[in-house]
């Protein structure tokens, strides 16, 4: 039976190619030195932290509706993981695919577990790095102080969220973050990833789920503000270190299970398994 690729003219790779490609830059990330992994991992960090900025900026504009707003600072986000998917980084949320490399036993769980926490911590360093230096150039204050302020509501949002609420969101946000990771490889071209990178993303900001790395960014931009910034912002309700713990480790949980469970795992079962089965 012919590939469905061929059937329709399309010069994407397919379901079962997109799954051995992803397996084999699992094992590539896997074994990759840590000096490099870690370089890597902050610039991911930085690329992100870029597309939450630019969130800020459309969702400070009041002028917006809510569906509008919504939309349209899903869109600008996207540029994050269009930065890491196209110009090379090494992002948490992502490589939470290399479950499917572990699972058809071509890495350890040493291998895994290493390459989630340096990544992870990693990305931290890039979008807390990055949310100082978006605080030293006063970008905060452009738009009459408003996306400064819109820094810190939105840091509040995430600091009030239960550890259920975080985690599911995590779970929905992680869904469609490597959803878009998987369509991304499937292109051949620059254009092609853009295309299948841009809706996913857009759909899970849009929505209001939770990115652990974003919410690296926003956290700690919020509480300089409130520490550094204007008075207004130093009245309001403190964003904490503990705060920001109590976000952050439900929402990595949920991510985790949202990208390697639900995603790696679920097309591993699909795709993986059978090539094992039937090599031919």
């Amino acid at each position: 039976m012919a590939d469905t690729n061929e059937l329709y003219g399309s010069d994407a790779y397919a379901p079962s190619e997109i799954a051995q490609r992803i397996e084999s830059i699992g094992v590539n990330k896997a074994r990759l030195r840590t000096l490099p992994l870690l370089m890597l991992g902050m610039l991911a960090g930085a690329f992100i932290g870029l597309g939450a900025m630019l969130f800020v900026l459309v969702k400070s504009d009041a002028t917006l509706g809510f569906a509008a707003s919504a939309i349209a600072g899903g869109l600008v986000f996207s540029l994050g993981l269009l930065l890491v998917v196209v110009a090379g980084a090494e992002l948490f949320t992502g490589n939470n695919l290399l479950a499917m490399a572990w699972a058809d036993g071509r890495i350890s769980s040493f291998d895994v577990l290493r390459n989630w926490v340096l990544v992870c911590v990693a990305n931290f360093v890039g979008a807390a790095g990055l949310a100082v230096l978006v605080f030293a150039s006063g970008h905060t204050d452009l738009n009459g102080g408003a996306i400064g302020q819109q820094v810190v509501k939105i840091a509040l949002a995430k600091q009030d969220l239960s550890p259920m609420q975080a985690f599911f969101r995590g779970v929905l946000c992680n869904v469609l973050v490597c959803m878009a990771v998987w369509m991304a490889m499937a292109g051949r071209s620059v254009v092609d990833k853009a295309v299948a990178v841009v809706p996913p993303i857009m759909a899970f900001v849009a929505a209001g789920f939770e990115h652990s790395i974003a919410n690296m960014y926003f956290m700690p931009l919020a509480m300089l503000l409130q520490q550094f910034g204007p008075a207004s912002l130093a009245a309001t309700v403190p964003v904490t270190w503990s705060g920001m713990l109590g976000n952050l480790l439900p929402v990595i949980a949920g991510n985790l299970v949202g990208g390697s469970v639900l995603v790696g795992l679920t097309y591993y079962v699909i795709y993986g398994r059978k090539a094992k089965q039937d090599p031919a």
